[in-house]
């Protein structure tokens, strides 16, 4: 059940995504949201790939896991900082949009990690 949940939380953010783009062009450009809007949409689709090569086995399940949970959590902390400030004036907490850009780049280099521990236990 880990996995299809995180394809339906990647569906969920490819949503929130589309909308925030809108909001771009429509509602409120010029205030970040296409980058809100692109971190979504980027990490909906990587969620998806990600779920499919644990699936398949082509990475240390554990680490990859971890990753996954990574990916959404800074992906919503990035996103959500912009998108509050952008239409309620404030922000989450201080430094939300970075930590959560920072989780991203660390969730991105585990999943990596997580492919070479695979690779280097055979497989």
């Amino acid at each position: 059940m880990t996995l299809p949940f995180f394809v339906l939380v990647a569906g969920l953010m490819g949503a929130a995504g589309v909308a925030l783009a809108a909001a771009a062009a429509h509602a409120a450009p010029g205030v970040g949201l296409d980058s809100a809007a692109l971190i979504l949409m980027v990490h909906a689709a990587a969620l998806v790939a990600a779920a499919a090569a644990v699936a398949a086995g082509l990475t240390f399940r554990p680490l990859a896991l971890a990753a996954l949970i990574g990916f959404v959590f800074g992906a919503l902390l990035f996103s959500g900082d912009i998108a509050l400030r952008a239409f309620v004036g404030n922000r989450l907490f201080p430094m939300a949009a970075p930590t959560g850009g920072s989780i991203l780049i660390l969730s991105w280099l585990a999943f990596s990690i997580s492919a070479a521990v695979r690779m280097v236990r055979g497989g």
